[in-house]
């Protein structure tokens, strides 16, 4: 009898991001008071000092806190990849508390595309994480303004999951700042920090944290900064080379600027079964296979379906990598 070594805990990760004053610490404090988030792990990509619950911790490069409400906080200057495995390593060798996810606040001048092209790009990560979401925060009062002048707050609203609306109790949500964010991203949740006692659940509980990411009937946004948010539908057969050569191929000459991509797809070899995917400029993501599809998929639609995030990508160049399927656009209906 052959013993098998068990397959190791892959830890759900998400993404905190924001432009600078969003909030995202705010929100972090409340969330690590919850006694369901005492086993996370926070790495603060920041410099300096950094307020985590009624502390104020001045970090040391290397060092890992643990806060009084269980859970573990480091920070990261420089390899977020290696801060990444050294905290998985110690994890599994039993030096630090044996945490179950991972949250990563990025700094408010952060581009999380490449953020997410590390995550997928290193193998240990990319065998260990599973990224949970991409949550990004949006002032009520400066917000509009912000995603105005400012292209990395466009871009970290564009590859959201999750849109945390935040200080709302000093100015309301406005039409203007609901327009934007409806030209740069309507696929994501929304969400009013006022209104989200949970702020765990935020975090991790709402859109494509639990199983596969959140599949929209009209997955079309205007052009903003631009970056461009649409999806495709494939009627034809997708085998996983012709796939990874098309998105790979796409990878490799537009990775830069292809900033997100998630979908679920059926593959050929494998109907019973379809797979989350998902990419990040040049990496791709090992596919994720569920048990079966989600619950607010089409009835009786068994089409694989991508939404793309892309940086003056033309739609016909995404089109044409899968000409093999026979692509087209998605609409509703």
């Amino acid at each position: 009898m052959v013993n098998r070594v068990p397959e190791p805990e892959t830890l759900p990760t998400t993404l905190l991001t924001g432009f600078l004053g969003s909030g995202k610490t705010t929100l972090l404090r409340r969330a690590l008071v919850s006694p369901e988030l005492a086993d996370t792990a926070v790495i603060i990509n920041e410099i300096g000092e950094i307020a985590i619950d009624h502390y104020l911790v001045d970090f040391v490069e290397g060092s890992v806190l643990e806060l009084p409400g269980g859970c573990l906080c480091c920070a990261v200057r420089e390899d977020l990849a290696r801060t990444l495995r050294s905290l998985i390593e110690r994890r599994d060798a039993g030096e630090i508390r044996r945490f179950r996810r991972i949250v990563i606040e990025t700094t408010g001048l952060a581009d999380p595309a490449p953020i997410l092209f590390t995550l997928g790009t290193d193998p240990m990560l990319d065998h260990r994480l599973r990224l949970a979401a991409v949550v990004t925060l949006v002032d009520a009062v400066q917000g509009a303004e912000t995603l105005d002048r400012f292209a990395e707050a466009a871009r970290q609203a564009a590859l959201a999951d999750a849109l945390v609306i935040t200080k709302t109790d000093l100015a309301p949500l406005g039409p203007d700042l609901v327009h934007r964010l409806d030209l740069i991203n309507d696929r994501a949740d929304r969400v009013l920090a006022t209104d989200a006692p949970d702020a765990g659940a935020v975090l991790f509980g709402t859109g494509p944290r639990a199983t596969a990411p959140v599949i929209p009937a009209e997955p079309i946004a205007a052009h903003t900064h631009g970056i461009d948010a649409f999806g495709i539908v494939l009627s034809g057969e997708v085998t996983r080379l012709d796939f990874a050569r098309a998105l790979g191929g796409l990878a490799g000459m537009r990775g830069n600027d292809l900033l997100r991509v998630k979908g679920i797809v059926r593959f050929a070899d494998r109907p019973e079964r379809p797979a989350v995917v998902q990419a990040a400029q040049h990496a791709l993501f090992a596919p994720e296979w569920l048990d079966d599809w989600p619950p607010d998929w089409p009835e009786g639609d068994r089409r694989s379906r991508l939404v793309f995030v892309v940086h003056e990508v033309p739609r016909a160049e995404i089109l044409e990598a899968f000409a093999f399927a026979s692509p087209a656009m998605w609409h509703k209906g």
